[in-house]
């Protein structure tokens, strides 16, 4: 099913037997700026148009009662027990933003939740961030508390860092609060300064899911923020005045690049380097210059499959294989890695070539069939009008 307003409407009456009201946030892609969020860095996602749907009605009583469509199955929180432990279940989302929200102060009612998500699970395109923000949005809601949507990101951030564990950094909520139709959104993570990015007409967001994502990914994310974290440390003995590795410039990293382990040199200088890519490919974007941008892209994959070593073999060869279609500017992976999607900027009337010839050469190759996706540049979460 693909949800609209009206068919949640329908199914939370016959679960709740009450009227619901419907709140959307989209998932994401990043076209470039990966894995520099949780370094204070540079970032430029954009939002899609595949979304999470919550529908939500008020209690009588103090708990959350949600339900999920995708896994069929149920999950409550009493508001008024304390924090419910976090079980490794997709109400940990829901769940972490309410207890953020209570801690931040906010009175939150009694609601009963029917979640709905359309962004694959898993495929590096922030499905937990639009249930965390669709979810936000929807709790505020019902209980008549307004929020600031870069406030709501910055809760949603802090559910899935404390509550959930994931070290994540704020572009995933925050694209999800703040996108734009037809643009992209250029963010300074540190400041939450960010400004929009036209994107140009007759180009579409060509999403490829490798269909795969290996196990060890979570472990290997934490792993790759503790490393950066190890590389700021040694970097601020020479470099007192840095706060995070965005502050240290090409320059300042090969000067002190032999006194760093080599791991650790090379995941500073994918996120060094990353940084001057996104500064350099929204200048390009904003002169539309889509070539030079698709070799910022390429550029940018060849760093997160060598230095950040965050890549996998299907995605390397999803990326192979775009790079030789006509019609596609650049081609990179979104998201931690691993598995998961890779983003492709694509002219809108060779989509439809690409689309079978990406398909069939990765089959071929793989035994797998990709789900390819076509998006624009979306809107951020909002309500939905009944």
């Amino acid at each position: 099913m693909k949800p609209k307003a009206a068919d949640l409407h329908e199914i939370f009456l016959k679960t709740y037997g009450t009227k619901p009201s419907v709140y959307r946030a989209p998932g994401r892609v990043n076209l470039i700026g990966e894995h520099t969020d949780y370094n204070d860095g540079f970032v430029m996602p954009a939002a899609i148009e595949l979304c999470v749907w919550v529908a939500i009605a008020p209690r009588d009583d103090h708990k959350l009662c949600v339900r999920s469509l995708n896994f069929c199955d149920t999950a409550e929180m009493d508001l008024q027990a304390g924090t419910p432990a976090p079980r490794s279940h997709w109400s940990d989302y829901v769940f972490g933003v309410a207890t953020m929200l209570v801690r931040g102060g906010y009175q939150l009612h009694g609601a009963s939740l029917l979640v709905h998500g359309e962004v694959p699970i898993g495929a590096g395109l922030s499905s937990s961030a639009a249930l965390e923000v669709a979810s936000g949005l929807a709790l505020l809601g019902v209980s008549n508390q307004p929020l600031d949507v870069v406030e709501l990101a910055k809760i949603c951030r802090k559910a899935e860092n404390e509550y959930v564990g994931a070290r994540v950094g704020i572009m995933d909520q925050f694209v999800s609060c703040c996108g734009r139709a037809g643009q992209a959104l250029m963010l300074d993570c540190r400041s939450l300064e960010y400004r929009l990015v036209p994107l140009p007409r007759g180009i579409d967001l060509v999403i490829c899911n490798t269909m795969v994502k290996h196990e060890h990914s979570s472990d290997e994310y934490n792993k790759r923020h503790a490393q950066c974290e190890q590389g700021l440390r040694l970097l601020s003995q020479w470099l007192p005045d840095v706060r995070a590795l965005r502050d240290v410039t090409p320059a300042e990293l090969n000067q002190y690049s032999t006194r760093l382990p080599e791991d650790i040199y090379k995941r500073c200088h994918h996120v060094v380097m990353e940084n001057a890519r996104v500064a350099r490919a929204a200048a390009v974007l904003e002169c539309e210059d889509l070539p030079t941008f698709g070799c910022l892209m390429r550029e940018s994959h060849r760093s997160l499959r060598e230095d950040y070593q965050v890549s996998c073999d299907e995605l390397d060869l999803m990326v192979e294989i775009a790079g030789k279609q006509p019609g596609v500017y650049g081609s990179r992976m979104t998201g931690g890695g691993f598995g998961g999607c890779t983003i492709n900027l694509v002219e809108v009337a060779a989509v439809p070539k690409f689309q079978q010839a990406v398909a069939r050469e990765y089959q071929q190759v793989t035994g797998l069939t990709p789900q390819i996706l076509i998006s624009s540049a979306a809107e951020g979460a909002s309500e939905v009008p009944e």
